[in-house]
């Protein structure tokens, strides 16, 4: 199931599934090699749209970073990964995650407790259903007994952040899927920790899709700007905290917020050429897969988003 294919992908948004829709054929008909949607909250469920967009494209690949595991049984994840898969075969790929303790205790009063215990069982569950058509499972958290009927080609793969959750993608997952992790970081702490937890279960290393924000944009103030607006948030989380501080930047674990030092590493920003520089750095780091989250900046947010699909579009027809 490992997919080594060195690619760029793009998660997209929109303001209704008609518009996420229309976007991810765009991004088909430009040449982007790979559509991502991410699940948060009681948004927009992103394998039903990754059902209609299955229908509505030929070649891109499709994936999810992440769904959280706590919303549904993996059972139903595996039916609804099946309507995908039938509709593009061979063309999706499903992360799952944990998320986080305040968003999902504040969202469904679920008891937060041993996320990678979950996430373990969890994948534990889905890799055998849907790669092997069934799955007779009896664990801590979840219990499964269920045929699918048919054997399906998708790879199951699941977030990773600190070392602990990158060796149990080593372990048990198809892939890992970071976020906000800066490229010396994913090199000197993922990559190795992916490694060691496949070499101690005797797997070959699964690959690593990094996720990056990336904004294309010549005024780097302005770009600094955007990503605090759209991305404020992450570094009081403690997950990203101790992330960021393990990676190089200690002050937040005080500040709890985004300075430029920390956006200049975090964020892939600046004029085409120096964009295509951090993408290509990432991808020499390790990451099998980019995956690109926009933050537009200026006025003209469409404009920004068209430029950065441009060029991702350029760069993904050179590696």
């Amino acid at each position: 199931m490992a997919d080594t294919t060195k690619r760029i992908g793009v998660s997209v948004a929109g303001q209704d599934t008609k518009e996420v829709l229309a976007r991810i054929r765009h991004m088909e008909e430009m040449g982007i090699q790979a559509a991502w949607l991410t699940t948060g909250g009681a948004g927009r469920d992103g394998l039903a749209v990754f059902a209609a967009a299955g229908a509505q494209t030929h070649r891109i690949m499709l994936g999810t970073s992440i769904v959280p595991l706590w919303l549904r049984h993996p059972i139903a994840v595996a039916q609804q990964v099946r309507v995908i898969a039938e509709l593009a075969p061979g063309r999706f790929r499903l992360g799952i995650g944990p998320s986080h303790q305040a968003g999902m205790e504040r969202l469904i009063g679920t008891d937060f407790k041993a996320p990678l215990g979950h996430l373990r069982e969890y994948v534990q569950v889905l890799k055998p259903l849907l790669q092997e058509g069934q799955v007779d499972f009896d664990g801590s958290y979840y219990h499964a007994h269920a045929q699918l009927g048919a054997k399906y080609d998708v790879p199951v793969m699941a977030s990773a952040l600190r070392q602990r959750s990158f060796e149990l993608c080593g372990e048990e997952a198809d892939g890992a899927i970071t976020w906000l992790c800066p490229a010396p970081y994913v090199r000197d702490v993922g990559l190795p920790a992916l490694g060691r937890g496949a070499t101690a279960k005797g797997r070959a290393t699964p690959p690593l899709v990094a996720h990056a924000p990336v904004c294309v944009h010549d005024d780097p103030a302005e770009a600094r700007a955007a990503m605090r607006e759209q991305m404020g948030n992450y570094p009081s989380n403690r997950f990203y905290t101790e992330m960021l501080a393990a990676a190089g930047y200690p002050e937040v674990m005080e500040t709890k917020a985004w300075n430029d030092r920390m956006i200049d590493g975090v964020m892939f920003h600046g004029n085409e050429r120096e964009v295509e520089r951090r993408l290509r750095e990432m991808l020499a780091s390790g990451a099998s897969e980019i995956v690109v989250s926009p933050v537009l900046a200026g006025q003209d947010r469409p404009a920004s988003l068209e430029r950065t699909l441009r060029l991702l579009a350029k760069v993904s027809a050179s590696i």
